[in-house]
């Protein structure tokens, strides 16, 4: 009995954990869109920036420990590629993530009175003056800063994460979004795009918010880890009682 009870006990686990993980990021996803949307209804990009940054600084900080609070794809992503995170888990996260962002753009959609219908729910939008291809190099340079800070901070053992929680990536997040806000959007995540704009209909250059991000978030990822976590040097072993007694007999020799 207890040898074929074992197999079914682990699987139970590993469903508990997918379950505490894709709560995490669904929770951490829909704070992002419902803020960010509802945000946007100032249309002004500085308190945009803000509202993104510290709803990511502080549900980072809640969430760390549980999923590692990715709360985007590209993060995700990154992660896939340098092969931190097994894929069935990252395509797990993507749909909670996804879902996430589409249910709070559902709830603002409900809560938000016609007239602002023209904002799209905060959906991301291409400035008159910027094409799909330029919108998509920024989009990829935005998100590279964010996945590389993440990586700095939350993923190197060698990082202040411990000391600052997750106030270095929603900074980032701040500085991208007053940079980018006015040209692109400043989405940074497939997930703050998808959400509001399956609920308003609105996708024009869709596809900017997915290949930007991820193209980014990757590149980040694996310069980040052939670079810097790659070269992490082992932690000294504690000398035995043995080698220090040796290394004191040469010495006094």
């Amino acid at each position: 009995m207890p040898s074929d009870a074992a197999p079914i006990l682990v699987v139970v686990r590993e469903g508990d954990e997918y379950l505490r993980r894709g709560v995490a990021e669904f929770i951490g996803a829909f704070a992002l869109v419902f803020v960010g949307g509802g945000a946007a209804v100032d249309n002004d990009p500085l308190s945009a920036a803000f509202a993104n940054g510290l709803v990511i600084a502080v549900f980072v900080t809640a969430f760390a420990g549980i999923s590692g609070g990715h709360f985007n794809p590209a993060v995700t992503f990154g992660f896939l590629v340098t092969k931190r995170i097994p894929a069935p888990m990252a395509a797990f996260y993507w749909v909670s993530q996804l879902a996430g962002g589409l249910f709070a753009a559902l709830l603002l959609k409900w809560i938000f009175p016609a007239s602002l219908n023209a904002l799209h729910l905060g959906a991301p939008a291409l400035n008159p003056a910027i094409d799909s291809g330029k919108g998509v190099v920024i989009e990829a340079i935005l998100t590279f800063f964010l996945v590389l800070v993440f990586f700095a901070t939350a993923v190197d053992p060698r990082g202040a994460f411990d000391k600052i929680a997750g106030l270095a990536i929603g900074l980032t997040i701040v500085l991208d979004v007053t940079m980018g806000a006015s040209f692109t959007g400043a989405a940074m995540n497939p997930a703050r795009a998808f959400g509001p704009e399956l609920a308003s209909g609105h996708w024009a250059n869709f596809w900017v918010w997915i290949v930007g991000p991820l193209a980014g978030g990757a590149l980040a990822a694996i310069l980040y880890e052939v670079l810097y976590l790659g070269r992490v040097p082992p932690e000294p072993e504690p000398a035995t009682v043995d080698e220090v007694d040796e290394g004191a007999t040469a010495a006094s020799a």
